[in-house]
């Protein structure tokens, strides 16, 4: 069993990032084969902007700036690399997701608060 730390806590947080950006959940069986596990499917798209833009959960599109949703998708990338080593702290994580949440809430707070919740839970 391996042990649980900051390093892998930071990986969860990326998980949730791209369930949140997505729309999809950490493991899907019944979805189409390669596409089972949301990291392995998300991780080599995040480097793309095209990609990263046509894997957004389709709820968010619109919604939210294609800058901001990028952003987010990088932070996702860096979270959740195999590597340990290469994960961020959240220390680190925090201060560039601070801004993200400035935007959305300076352009609506309520319009922030109607899609922090998924409807798929």
């Amino acid at each position: 069993m391996r042990k649980l730390t900051t390093k892998s806590d930071v990986y969860s947080y990326g998980v949730v990032l791209l369930e949140l950006l997505t729309g999809r959940v950490p493991v899907d069986t019944k979805g189409p084969p390669g596409e089972h596990v949301l990291v392995s499917w998300a991780l080599p798209r995040l480097t793309n902007r095209e990609k990263v833009l046509e894997m957004v959960d389709p709820a968010l599109q619109g919604k939210f700036s294609k800058r901001d949703l990028i952003q987010i998708a990088a932070i996702a990338a860096m979270c959740v690399q195999p590597e340990a080593e290469y994960r961020p702290l959240m220390t680190d994580v925090v201060p560039s997701l601070t801004p993200l949440v400035k935007n959305s809430c300076s352009s609506g707070s309520s319009r922030f608060q109607n899609h922090i919740t998924s409807p798929r839970y």
